[in-house]
């Protein structure tokens, strides 16, 4: 398998602006075709009163999604980044059906997790066509340079975030849309400010994220017990997190329900 290293331009950019478009294609059409095909044996598995959203962490328990946390296409993108030492903590579905109202409001993934450094890169892999039609995710360019900043919570929203961003903590003018064909990854920092919008069209929006931090970054476990980490690529010189092991079937879901990012962020306030 060929790989698909960074270009330096590519790296200084990412630095820039926390985010990276226009990447080599992980997956054929043909093999999006087979993923996709597969899809529904998995969405199966979901309990009543579930979405695909509770699909967090099954990689630890489904070869058919481990396989894609360790194809090293993606470790080459995500070593250009982060380095030479990291590990897969995460991983979870984001599908908006046609004709959907459901939003993702304005928000840092960093100011959810209970991880320290920040240094963690989360790929978003593309089911299906994204684009501002199908409410195809939208990045603030440089936010990641400012820390972290303000959340509050609010129910009164189509948000499946209650904390979300106060408003004028950021520009929304100065949002970049992300564009995506099935096959294709983006790649953004931690603390990147984005979002995503309703999905109105009679297209699916269906996008699959993993979470890589360098083998520096430790989890606190008091609050993800759960916690696994799956090293990707070179060594484990640390040893902070607990460690994750392969799973051995097709298709199955975790025996604990993974933390939500609205549960880790339980004790901010905002």
């Amino acid at each position: 398998m060929a790989s698909i290293e960074l270009s330096e331009e590519q790296k200084q950019f990412y630095r820039k602006n926390g985010y990276l478009l226009g990447l080599a294609r992980i997956y054929s059409t043909e093999e999006m075709k087979r993923i996709n095909a597969e899809l529904p044996q998995l969405l199966a598995l979901l309990e009543p009163g579930e979405t695909a959203k509770d699909i967090r962490e099954w990689h630890e328990t489904s070869t058919y999604l481990y396989e894609m946390v360790m194809n090293p296409k993606i470790h080459d993108l995500v070593e250009g980044i982060i380095g030479p030492n990291f590990y897969c903590w995460a991983s979870s579905f984001f599908i908006k059906e046609p004709f959907t109202r459901e939003t993702v409001g304005w928000h840092q993934d960093a100011y959810y997790w209970p991880m320290a450094p920040h240094h963690t890169v989360t790929v978003w892999l593309a089911f299906d066509d994204v684009d501002d039609e199908n409410g195809g995710m939208k990045v603030v360019p440089g936010s990641h340079l400012h820390g972290l900043l303000q959340h509050k919570r609010s129910t009164e929203t189509d948000s499946v975030l209650s904390l979300q961003l106060e408003t004028g903590t950021f520009s929304e003018a100065d949002a970049v849309q992300f564009k995506l064909k099935a096959g294709e990854v983006s790649l953004h920092d931690d603390r990147c400010v984005h979002s995503s919008p309703a999905n109105p069209s009679p297209r699916r929006r269906a996008g699959l994220t993993f979470r890589y931090s360098g083998t520096e970054v430790k989890n606190d476990l008091s609050v993800n017990p759960n916690f696994k980490a799956y090293l990707c690529r070179g060594v484990d010189e640390f040893h902070l997190n607990p460690e994750g092991h392969p799973p051995t079937q097709r298709f199955g879901r975790p025996s604990f329900k993974a933390v939500s990012i609205e549960e880790a962020g339980v004790g901010r306030q905002g």
